[in-house]
């Protein structure tokens, strides 16, 4: 294998890491948003608790996520 195709493997292989990164973030956040959901139906007094802490957790994937999209971007260009 000459370096060229080496090089492109790493593009392949940081181009399907940011694609599982969205794809986690995506179910993070949406089964953090179900649970609170869930959460204000059967205590709907609780709701301006349970939204800071949803916000927070969601916040939590997001930068996860991001550093992940931020590490792929690295290996292609790096």
């Amino acid at each position: 294998m000459n370096p060229q195709e080496i090089s492109h493997l790493g593009q392949v292989s940081a181009a399907a890491g940011m694609g599982l990164s969205a794809i986690g973030l995506g179910v993070g956040v949406g089964l953090i948003f179900a649970s609170f959901i869930q959460a204000i139906a059967r205590q709907p007094e609780l709701e301006s608790k349970l939204m800071t802490w949803t916000f927070v957790g969601a916040a939590m994937v997001e930068g996860v996520a991001i550093f992940c999209a931020i590490m792929c971007f690295l290996a292609i260009h790096g």
